[in-house]
């Protein structure tokens, strides 16, 4: 860079903020990284709570998966973990349905198409007269999915919808499909099905990881974020937690004034890094960010329904054939249970002392209208239903955390999604709810387009920004391409 060290300020200390910061901070920007909550991690991270018994724990918003093809966020995380050791691997993605199928993916192969094909033909959810029954035309666009051309054809109808012009097996939808919607924190009614087939490219026909996953050894601060932001501290940045922006203003130089408690800082540049939430209050309190038409689509900007997770310290173990991690469905609102100790050091050490168990159980798209505490007692008694040895469990204590602050990408809302670029060139947008050109979802998304903000504003100082990769931004069959092509007209 010429002349004087340009400064940005970001604004959100989740994956996507965090990413910003770290590329920008890398290449000598002088960043400050501004949260309002008193810890890192956005919706993965943690804080401290303390339990009856006086065991000081980490509690957070729950289970994340982290998948094989998060190649930029594990891009991140390598900044202070090269070999990626503060992650583990578990074996399987058990998917379990209230009838007693059962269904995984270690076995699954790996190589597309013949992963798809694969799943098809191990798992019990799928008949020879379902796949018969199916539609192969109306499933055709799964097997050339193209960003952004993918929200063209299918943003149009719902998951829900798609899948049931493709006469997808009710069963095999439940255990396969339904989790990528799950994932999203959304009914399938609500959702695009350009995110559906967008998750299904990523996962079964554009890359070679499949549908395994790793976790975290520790709590998510001590895994992941605390040694990422003394990372970014030691490039010089400003970490600023606990301390949330009131306003932005722009400048008459170009650049911009942050307004916190107190406060008033000028800088060069900003990058929103936000939930859908916090940018729609942060952009209509800040009445002259961007223009009209901008600030119009922000407001129009949804959240999902919410969720729940139960966390729970029992005074028994489960059994010791029981999974880290299981996806259930047709067990009420239970969508997945985790056995916290089968990986986390906290919970682990906890296990050992007490003899107990940890038990975490997430509900995806609650009504918004639900009672708590009867959700609450439903999600328990559906573990004792998963699980019935939990029955005979007491339950020495326990947090449950309602939240309702995921982007919702409804069906036809793909144009109203703000881009990275905004129409000021020194104001930036990063996270999940970002649209883009590239096949990324969830919390890859979030990191990616970090990236791509820090790009975006790295580009204008005649700095080189960071390298991206991703899964294939096409089908990778040449045929199945073609075939995808003819059907869609």
């Amino acid at each position: 860079m010429d002349g004087a060290r340009p400064s940005t300020a970001v604004v959100g200390g989740g994956i996507a903020g965090l990413a910003a910061a770290t590329a920008l901070a890398e290449r000598g920007v002088a960043v400050t990284l501004y949260e309002r909550l008193p810890y890192l991690g956005g919706r993965v991270g943690g804080w401290p709570t303390r339990l009856r018994d006086g065991t000081a724990a980490t509690m957070s918003r729950g289970f994340h998966a982290f998948f094989r093809q998060y190649y930029n966020l594990r891009g991140l995380l390598r900044r202070t973990d090269p070999a990626l050791e503060r992650l583990t691997g578990l074996p399987d993605y058990p998917l379990l349905h209230g009838s007693g199928t059962r269904d995984g993916f270690r076995h699954v192969p790996r190589t597309p198409p013949f992963s798809a094909l694969g799943f098809a033909l191990l798992s019990p959810s799928f008949g020879l007269r379902d796949l018969g029954a199916m539609d192969p035309v109306a499933a055709m666009p799964l097997f050339d999915v193209r960003v952004p051309d993918v929200y063209a054809r299918l943003d149009g109808i719902s998951a829900h919808d798609f899948l049931d012009a493709v006469r997808f097996p009710e069963k095999a939808r439940h255990l396969a499909f339904e989790v990528f919607s799950r994932s999203f924190f959304a009914d399938p009614r609500q959702l695009s099905a350009a995110e559906l087939a967008l998750m299904f490219h990523i996962y079964f026909l554009g890359s070679a990881e499949g549908l395994l996953f790793d976790v975290p050894r520790a709590p998510f601060p001590d895994a992941l974020w605390n040694p990422l932001a003394d990372y970014v501290e030691r490039h010089g940045a400003q970490v600023r937690t606990g301390t949330p922006v009131e306003h932005i203003e722009p400048a008459r130089d170009g650049g911009y004034r942050i307004t916190t408690d107190g406060d008033e800082t000028p800088y060069d540049s900003v990058v929103l890094a936000l939930d859908a939430a916090g940018l729609r209050s942060l952009v209509a309190r800040s009445d002259r960010l961007g223009d009209a038409p901008w600030r119009e689509r922000v407001a129009r900007l949804r959240t999902a329904p919410p969720f729940l997770v139960s966390r729970l310290w029992l005074d028994r173990p489960v059994a010791p054939d029981r999974p880290g991690f299981l996806g259930t469905s047709g067990f009420g609102t239970l969508d997945n249970i985790s056995v916290l100790e089968r990986w986390e050091d906290e919970a682990a050490r906890w296990a050992a002392r007490t003899g107990g168990s940890v038990v975490e159980l997430h509900a995806y798209a609650v009504a918004p209208e639900a009672a708590r505490d009867v959700e609450e007692k439903r999600l328990v008694d559906q573990l004792h239903r998963v699980y019935p040895e939990t029955r005979a469990a007491t339950v020495v204590d326990a947090r449950h955390e309602w939240r309702a602050d995921c982007p919702l990408f409804p069906v036809g809302g793909y144009p109203d999604r703000p881009t990275v670029r905004t129409p000021d060139p020194r104001l930036v947008v990063a996270g999940d709810l970002v649209r883009g050109e590239l096949p990324v979802a969830l919390m890859e998304r979030a990191a990616t387009t970090g990236f791509q903000a820090a790009n975006a504003l790295l580009e204008q100082w005649g700095v080189r920004g960071q390298t991206l990769w991703t899964v294939p931004d096409r089908g990778r069959n040449a045929l199945l391409r073609g075939l995808a092509r003819w059907a869609s007209g």
